[in-house]
Order: structure tokens, then C-alpha cells, then sequence
């Protein structure tokens, strides 16, 4: 890629998308040719006045080789459409990004891949629905792809993280400029452990609103299908799904409480089509991926209830370690477990429901915590987790 630093200098000249960048390589062949071309070649080529003055002022500003050595001293790298480590889905949307900039790695196996989208205020059950379906799609394999946002999007990263898969954040600014600032420290988790940081944008590029539902594109266009799990009516994961059925792409849904309006988003594109997932084999089996891993269907004490496997792909089923069952639960544990969903219920709730003191309800409390059945959130309140009877009650 000989002409890489003019592709690179072309992506900072304002009003240069994707129909301009195609103009301009199937006019002159190489974007090193159109960079140095006289200014009537360019018109002939397809560009407006307005977007020649663009590039006349580039050229003046711009030095390709500057730019170029800026990228590499940040281990930033760069690909346009014809590169080889250009994801090839994203190369069949109707507006692929010319210019791709990655820090961290992009692998071939980053094709079996799944976006987990949703609204940046989650509940404490859109968290722990997040969790679950990011930790089970990743131990199977699957790169999981999200926007690095509060909410839905952290939780899908750390999860991954946490059970040893592959997650790629999708930025909408450069990606030197990580938003939310409280989210550095995973985005550099995110490159150190194999993953990546990937944006259209320019180094230094800072995130705008207009940016956000652009950057949504590249997130349903690289990934097998899109994943949503909690988004109001005017979230931006509504955004993405847009996008993914104009890149005739897979929508899973995972339904909520008529009652939220986080869960509204969901529960309509259910009712309009979507796939209703209720866990992550819901997801393999509708992309035919259950066939090319194997994976088991284990024996839950929930009835209906299928639990994830547990060990990495392409382990012989007989060699996968059983997840160990959840206790049996006897006296004040199985009592408070009835006062307790996945919508947070105070403590002074709990000891009215149970009939029981305070301080027997606090102890019980703490050991069912620690057994991970359930989960203190803020304000004395507590919630459900999966392992109490898997990811719906």
C-alpha cells in the first residue's frame, strides 16, 4: 500500500467521504496520483467546486508523510478498503468508511462477531442480562463488538474481558480520544489483551452527537448481527439496528418489563420481527454457528433453563467441566429468594415480604451474596443474579 499516507492525508480534507474517495481512485487508480493531479483534473474526476477548494487547502496544510509518522509513533494502524486487514464485512455495507484506524489487532476469526448494544442508563437487570450474554458468546468464540459507552456497552466489555474472549470498541472520535473519560483504563484492557480500538476518525478527532449515530453503522456493518438488550425510544442502539437491517444483518432482542421504558426499545422490534433471545444459544443457532463449535447443551436444575458451556471452543464435550450447581436452597435463603427480582427491591421490602428481622435478613443477605445469588446495588436495594435460576426468573 505505496499510496497509504495519501489515503490517510485525503481522510483530513473536509467533504471527502465515500462516494469522493471512489470518484477520485476510479479516476486516477491511485490516491497518490489524485493528491498531486492539477486542480481541472480533480473536477473532471467528479469532484464539486466547494470540495476542490477542500482539497486545494489539504494540500497546503497537510503533509502525507507528517501524518503518516504520527500514526506509527502512536502504534496506531491504518487500512483503507483494499487492505487485507480491512474486516470483509464491512468492505459490503453501502457506505464502508475509506480509512480505518485500529489500535490493538483486528484478527480474521474477529468475522464471527456479535454488537451488544444498549441504552447508556441500564438497570440493574439490563446489566446482568448484558453480562450473561457477552460472557456466554465470548467463552463460545464469538468477538463481541460494542461502543465503549456508559451502560449496556461497558458491561459487554468488561464481561468479555472477564471470561478471556475478544471485544472490539467502535469510537466515534479518534481513537487517542477515549469518551467516556472513566473508560481508559478498559480501553487499554481492551488493546493489551488482543482486542482493539477502532475508528473512521483521524487522530485527535474529539466525539460530536452527530458522530455517534455514524459510528453505530460500523458497529452493526462488522459484525454478524446486532444484539439489543436494553434501549428507550430514542436510544442510540436504535441507531444500529436501523443500520443493521439496511446491511441486511441479523436483530436479536432481549425482552423486558412492559412497565420500563429502557425495555421499550426491545420489546417493539420483537413485535416488528426481531429474534426473541432468551440465551446466547438463541444467537448461535439463528447464524447456524451451533453446528461449526459443537457446543453442549447442559442440564440446568431450572426447568428450561439451557446453561453456557464453560470451557473454551473446540474442547471434546466429555472434557468440559461442568459448571458446579447452585446450592439447594433451605429455610431464610429460599424465603428471601422469593422477595427478590431483577428489579431492585429495598431491604425494608424484603424483611416485610419474608416476615423476618432486620438482622436476620442482613446476614442471609450477605451469605447469599457471597454465593453470587444475589447482588447489593445503591441505595440498600438488591437484585437477582443469573446464577439464582438463570437469566430469567
Amino acid at each position: 500500500m505505496s499510496d497509504l499516507k495519501y489515503w490517510i492525508a485525503f481522510d483530513k480534507v473536509r467533504q471527502l467521504g465515500t462516494v469522493r474517495f471512489r470518484l477520485l481512485e476510479g479516476f486516477f487508480g491511485s490516491l497518490e496520483d489524485a493528491w498531486f493531479a492539477p486542480i481541472r483534473h480533480l473536477r473532471t474526476a467528479g469532484l464539486d467546486q466547494r470540495t476542490v477548494r477542500f482539497v486545494e487547502e489539504g494540500r497546503k496544510t497537510i503533509d502525507p508523510d507528517h501524518e503518516l509518522e504520527q500514526l506509527e509513533k502512536a502504534s496506531v494502524s491504518t487500512f483503507n478498503w483494499n487492505h487485507s486487514g480491512y474486516p470483509d464485512l464491512l468492505k459490503h455495507i453501502p457506505d464502508p468508511p475509506p480509512v480505518l484506524y485500529v489500535k490493538g489487532k483486528i484478527q480474521p476469526e474477529d468475522r464471527r462477531s456479535i454488537a451488544i448494544v444498549g441504552t447508556r442508563r441500564a438497570t440493574p437487570y439490563g446489566r446482568e442480562a448484558a453480562q450473561a450474554l457477552a460472557t456466554d458468546l465470548a467463552r463460545s468464540g464469538i468477538t463481541v463488538v460494542s461502543g465503549l459507552a456508559r451502560g449496556i456497552d461497558t458491561v459487554a466489555h468488561r464481561a468479555t474481558l472477564n471470561a478471556n474472549g475478544r471485544t472490539l470498541a467502535v469510537l466515534a472520535s479518534g481513537v487517542d480520544y477515549i469518551y467516556p473519560r472513566e473508560n481508559k483504563q478498559l480501553s487499554q484492557e481492551i488493546v493489551e489483551t488482543g482486542g482493539a480500538l477502532i475508528s473512521e476518525h483521524p487522530l485527535g478527532v474529539r466525539p460530536n452527537p452527530r458522530q455517534f449515530p455514524r459510528r453505530n453503522r460500523l458497529m452493526s456493518g462488522m459484525t454478524l448481527g446486532t444484539l439489543v438488550v436494553e434501549a428507550g425510544k430514542g436510544s442510540g442502539a436504535i441507531w444500529t439496528v436501523r443500520h443493521a437491517l439496511e446491511q441486511d444483518r441479523d436483530v436479536f432482542c432481549i425482552p423486558g418489563s412492559i412497565f420500563s421504558p429502557v425495555s421499550y426499545g426491545p420489546n417493539q422490534l420483537i413485535q416488528e420481527g426481531a429474534k426473541l433471545v432468551m440465551d446466547f444459544q438463541d444467537v448461535l443457532q439463528e447464524m447456524n454457528l451451533n453446528s461449526i463449535y459443537n457446543l453442549p447443551i447442559q442440564t440446568s436444575p431450572a426447568p428450561g433453563r439451557r446453561e453456557p458451556a464453560t470451557a473454551a471452543v473446540r474442547v471434546p464435550a466429555e472434557q468440559m467441566p461442568l459448571k458446579p450447581p447452585n446450592p439447594q436452597l433451605e429455610g431464610n435463603e429460599k424465603t428471601l429468594l422469593d422477595q427478590i427480582s431483577y428489579e431492585p427491591v429495598h431491604i425494608d421490602q424484603i424483611c416485610r415480604g419474608a416476615g423476618l428481622p432486620a438482622h436476620v435478613v442482613s446476614s442471609t443477605l450477605t451469605l447469599m451474596e457471597l454465593n453470587g445469588l444475589v447482588k447489593q446495588v445503591p441505595g440498600m436495594q438488591y437484585v437477582l443474579t443469573r446464577e439464582a435460576t438463570g437469566i430469567y426468573r
